[in-house]
């Protein structure tokens, strides 16, 4: 990918920068923008004495103290040492490198003041996989990502750790294997550095090219079990959504629909007029988080190609202004909304799996031939329940919350970065409850042999059927859940 700071980043291009050997390059327009920015500050200091915020002042609530030329590039450097106080678990080293590349991004629109030598270093770490070591907690999502990302950027000086096969490594011993050389940081490049959203943004994409992903499978395993319980297929006909046009419902039916086309089972005459909300209403409760999705995604598209650190520097109209990009509400609402639309994914999904198993419309109880001597898929909803239910826990919106913090400097934060850590969980949940749903789908179509499902659902069910067999007797559970998710992950 070439950085080019006209170019707008779309979502799907991300996909291949996470878990792929692609590489970054710096254009020729986003050298000069970065040079151009740099020079007119290091042009604006030798001339001007007067106090700039994180410039030539303290930060915070210190914004008011002056610090003396001779002290500017100590100033920053201890920036990133001080706020380098994230705890808690280290963070998935996908969405690291996403915060590289997001990072990267952001300063070569050429309005942060950094040096070029200094994006270069990020971009190497990028292109040879040095994942530095990023910790889930310590930001309040509102002058930027904090302590995430001084973590994330202390290996530019040399200090920190970065991540190499599961166990963290001196930065300055990577450094020294790799041939490359820590930053002198000048004025201003340290606060350029930790002022962003670049962890918010990161989990945000994470969780929607996931979720993404999930959409498809949810159809699928959705029209599966609408099969393996004998549904009828009225509520997918076209008339009812277009009389309530939701994108997102009139979507989800429409890929329903075609899921089951040519199935003797959907087409068959039913002796019930009816099915449950959990099958009748996959347009209405899937479209809604389709909405959702489709508009996060705008919100994220628009932040991963913005400047979102402070002061910002526009040198063609020769102001240095201190503003409040770095504050993370626009993403910490998103980032709760789609935690609660992933969530009610797993809800629906749950309740499709509770009566899969109910022993209702001549399916044997809890799936299994033998009920009584065998469990069958009793606790494989227990679990299911389980996870549905630390879902809701986990949806109270991190968004609504504010701590004052920096003396008071600092007065409403977003929280957004733990509305991220959240959603992050919330959506691993998913896929583990789609995954259980696709288990008793799978085991429910061997109980409705006597007619044919759709083209596509058979290719499915043979599929999945190589990894994950019809069970005759219990077996270790644990176990097909975990090949199910990974079949759900390919």
């Amino acid at each position: 990918m070439h950085i080019e700071p006209s170019h707008f980043i779309q979502l799907e291009e991300l996909e291949s920068y996470i878990q792929g050997n692609n590489s970054l390059e710096l254009s020729l327009q986003a050298i000069e923008a970065i040079k151009k920015s740099r020079n007119y500050l290091d042009n604006l200091m030798q001339k001007n004495d007067s106090a700039i915020y994180g410039v030539n002042t303290g930060f915070g609530s210190l914004c008011n103290t002056k610090i003396e030329g001779k002290d500017l590039s100590q100033l920053q450097t201890n920036l990133l040492l001080s706020h380098a106080c994230g705890t808690g678990a280290t963070i998935d080293p996908e969405i690291t490198k996403l915060m590289l590349l997001l990072k990267i991004q952001s300063l070569s629109k050429g309005y942060s003041g950094v040096q070029v030598e200094t994006v270069n270093l990020l971009k190497e770490f990028y292109n040879r996989n040095l994942i530095p070591q990023v910790f889930e907690q310590g930001s309040l999502g509102a002058s930027g990502d904090l302590a995430p990302l001084a973590h994330l950027c202390l290996p530019l000086i040399g200090e920190g750790y970065f991540l190499q096969n599961g166990n963290k490594i001196p930065a300055k011993a990577i450094l020294e294997n790799e041939n490359l050389k820590p930053i002198q940081l000048k004025s201003k490049e340290g606060l350029a550095l930790i002022n962003g959203t670049q962890f918010m943004s990161a989990f945000g994409v994470w969780s929607l090219l996931k979720l993404k992903n999930l959409s498809t499978w949810m159809h699928q395993i959705s029209a599966l079990s609408l099969e393996a319980f004998d549904c009828i297929n009225d509520p997918f006909l076209p008339y009812s959504h277009q009389i309530r046009p939701h994108a997102g419902q009139i979507l989800s039916a429409q890929i329903v629909l075609k899921l089951r086309e040519g199935s003797e089972i959907a087409n068959h005459t039913k002796n019930y007029v009816q099915d449950p909300y959990s099958f009748r209403c996959i347009p209405q409760v899937h479209g809604a988080s389709l909405d959702v999705i489709a508009h996060a995604q705008k919100v994220f598209e628009t932040e991963i190609n913005s400047v979102t650190d402070n002061p910002n520097i526009f040198a063609e109209e020769n102001l240095i202004l201190s503003a409040g990009n770095f504050h993370g509400q626009p993403l910490a609402m998103q980032l709760d909304f789609m935690a609660i639309a992933s969530a009610e994914l797993a809800s629906i999904s749950e309740r499709r799996t509770y009566k899969l198993i109910s022993g209702e419309r001549g399916l044997p109880a809890f799936l299994t031939p033998n009920p009584g001597l065998n469990s069958g898929y009793m606790i494989a909803q227990y679990t299911a329940a389980s996870i549905v239910s630390q879902n809701k826990q986990l949806c109270s919106p991190a968004s609504v919350d504010s701590i004052v913090s920096s003396n008071g400097q600092e007065d409403h934060v977003s929280m957004g970065a733990n509305a991220a850590t959240k959603l992050y969980k919330v959506v691993q949940n998913l896929q583990t409850v789609l995954a259980i749903e696709l288990i008793c789908a799978a085991q429910a179509m061997h109980f409705r042999k006597s007619k044919k499902t759709s083209t596509p659902l058979q290719k499915l069910l043979e599929e999945f059927r190589a990894i994950v067999p019809f069970r005759e007797n219990d077996v270790f559970l644990h176990e097909d859940i975990n090949k199910a998710i990974a079949f759900l992950n390919k």
